[in-house]
């Protein structure tokens, strides 16, 4: 896999994967990623992607999740792994699969979770987060 200056993949051009027998460009495996973590600095994500104001990242906290509220609207689909996730003091119970939204701002925390727990997260809008659409 080819990578830019600022250390993460290159997605797109020069990336490929062998998906049917074809080399197709544009792609990455599921768990592309992994293998970088933890960064050189104990980092718990890896940045995959990043196209307009979307930004996909894996991450794998290990024995505690110490997040902090974001800036951007945000997506987690659960890749692996099992436990419950807090979000503005509600919690709910996450398995491989599951999809997750926290707006920007939102306190919020994976709690209980497996040693194999991974996750893509999707970061995506302006900063402040997205503007709520009153219901017509």
């Amino acid at each position: 896999m080819e990578t830019k200056s600022e250390g993460r993949p290159e997605f797109g051009a020069g990336v490929t994967m062998k998906i049917e027998g074809k080399i197709v460009p544009g792609y990455l495996k599921a768990m592309s990623g992994l293998e970088q973590l933890p960064g050189p600095n104990g980092e718990r994500s890896v940045e995959l992607f990043r196209h307009g104001t979307l930004t996909v990242k894996l991450y794998a906290p290990r024995s505690a999740d110490h997040q902090h509220p974001h800036t951007r609207d945000e997506i987690y689909v659960i890749a692996t792994g099992t436990g419950r996730f807090e979000r503005e003091g509600k919690e709910v119970s996450f398995g491989p699969g599951d999809v997750l939204f926290v707006a920007a701002g939102e306190q919020h925390r994976f709690v209980e979770f497996t040693d194999d727990f991974a996750t893509w997260v999707f970061f995506y809008g302006p900063e402040g987060g997205e503007a709520v659409r009153e219901k017509s």
